[in-house]
């Protein structure tokens, strides 16, 4: 099992950055993938960055490229989604997801989710 607790979530006007954290616990945190997905209310969850377990690969949604950077550091169990240039389509509740072998833009093969943490744009 693996526990994913994320935090760094709050309030920004638009134009302004937060960093997401996702602190995990359980099984060797360097041998998943990792990714941050988003949804907003009354859309379905999408994916927004993923991570392979050495930084070597990563990928972006379109609409969040240039802006957003993911990044771990193994040794503290712990993955970043770095936002920048924030707008309010942006406004989600971001989750942090795992799975055991190499990055994937989809959702289910994901098998481990944080509970969220939400993040609000302000025009």
């Amino acid at each position: 099992q693996v526990q994913l607790v994320e935090s760094g979530g709050g309030l920004v006007q638009a134009g302004g950055s937060l960093r997401l954290s996702c602190a995990a616990s359980g099984r060797t945190f360097s041998n998943y993938a990792m990714a941050w997905f988003r949804q907003a209310p009354g859309k379905e969850r999408e994916f927004v960055a993923t991570i392979d377990w050495s930084s070597s690969n990563t990928l972006y949604a379109d609409s969040v490229k240039g802006r957003f950077t993911i990044s771990r550091d193994n040794a503290k169990n712990t993955v970043y989604l770095q936002m920048n240039r924030l707008k309010p389509e942006d406004t989600a509740v971001y989750y942090c997801a795992a799975r055991r072998d190499g990055i994937s833009t989809l959702s289910t093969p994901y098998d481990y989710w944080g509970q969220g943490t939400q993040v609000t744009v302000s025009s």
